[in-house]
């Protein structure tokens, strides 16, 4: 089972004086991408269920893990925490079949990106019945003559957060990130580092040249990956998989192909566009080794995750559909390496615009981004 994610408690009411119980949720929130014969379709989800499966118990927490104030749980909280029954592994493959129900059929590839998952402990006490601890009213109907507790195992919670040092390995200069970026930089000697268990390690990074005063630069993760399967080794390669309306020039056989996946979490079907088109576009400019000097947007969607989207990337721009259909399933993609580019976009009115790829971004859905 896996155990590096955040806990979290619901506050009960203030009247509850009753002996709690703390029963476990499940909570998964990200991207949901289906690869199917019509195309491919995406939601973003926010969705519990029980981590105890049980009927005595509510099945999820609704919508209160995103309306209410959730507190970190601390060693020191009062009350009796149940343990975990079920894997989210396997919660995991529920959400992924319910939402993948009434899709048509075949689904060639299924994938959740972006994914916070956590664990969220909701307020129980018992008298003749369950009551819901959070509203101080009944949960159920049913009489607990016949169940007993304590058949759950349970006790006090043994969890605490860690924490990483902010200060740069190399030079010992303060760490800048927004409160939700994984990759944290240091200015002073021009470096970038993302946590890796209770350390912090190095990361390679690269900016394009920016082309405006008023510039926001967003990251993508480049990839260099092994493909079996089908041939896609450069960017002539790149030019007849995904049908571009263009001939093939003399070199682009010695331009290496690389996927450019956002690095930053955002809508899905913003996400898929935009990994789709910068990836067609292939940017060739000259990569610039030094931080931008102007506003950084975090990078929120760690590596892992967006090597989890190249199948789906490479699906989106595959053409045509058909031919996309036949040879998918035969199709294996390996991650090789990754560099952190920062692409820089103008601000204008409405919109952050990237105008040598063509490509732009409402800044209110930039802005409500934080919160997936």
């Amino acid at each position: 089972m896996a155990d590096d994610f955040f806990r979290y408690v619901l506050p009960h009411a203030t009247q509850a004086h009753h002996d709690l119980i703390y029963f476990p949720y499940w909570r998964f929130k990200g991207m949901l991408f289906f690869c199917g014969p019509t195309g491919i379709t995406n939601r973003f989800v926010d969705v519990s269920h029980q981590a105890i499966e049980t009927a005595r118990f509510p099945l999820s927490v609704g919508v209160r893990s995103q309306a209410m104030k959730l507190r970190f749980l601390s060693a020191d909280m009062e009350g009796r925490f149940l343990k975990p029954r079920l894997p989210f592994e396997k919660i995991a493959a529920n959400f992924e079949s319910r939402f993948g129900k009434a899709l048509p059929k075949p689904i060639l590839h299924q994938a959740h990106i972006g994914e916070a998952l956590s664990l969220i402990y909701s307020p129980f006490y018992i008298k003749d019945k369950l009551y819901d601890a959070i509203i101080d009213k009944p949960a159920s109907a049913q009489a607990w003559e016949d169940f007993n507790i304590d058949d759950l195992d349970g006790g006090s919670p043994k969890w605490h957060i860690r924490f990483v040092s902010t200060l740069c390995p190399n030079c010992g200069w303060d760490l800048e990130g927004q409160r939700d970026s994984l990759v944290i930089l240091c200015k002073n000697c021009n470096s970038a580092w993302y946590p890796v268990g209770r350390r912090l390690k190095q990361l390679k990074f690269a900016r394009l040249q920016e082309a405006g005063e008023n510039t926001l630069y967003l990251p993508f993760w480049r990839i260099r990956a092994e493909i079996s399967g089908i041939d896609l080794r450069s960017y002539a390669d790149l030019v007849r998989i995904a049908n571009l309306p263009k001939a093939v020039q003399k070199g682009w056989e010695e331009i290496p192909f690389r996927f450019w996946i956002p690095a930053f979490k955002i809508r899905p079907q913003l996400f898929l566009r935009l990994a789709s088109h910068i990836t067609a576009s292939q940017p060739r400019e000259e990569l610039i080794p030094e931080l931008p000097a102007t506003r950084i947007h975090p990078s929120t969607l760690p590596v892992k995750e967006a090597i989890e989207s190249l199948e789906i990337a490479l699906a989106d721009f595959m053409k045509p559909r058909q031919k996309m259909m036949e040879r998918f399933g035969n199709i294996h993609i390996d991650a090789q390496s990754f560099t952190l580019i920062f692409v820089p976009f103008n601000e204008e009115h409405h919109e952050f615009i990237q105008h040598d790829y063509q490509v732009a971004i409402n800044k209110n859905v930039l802005a409500h981004s934080k919160n997936l």
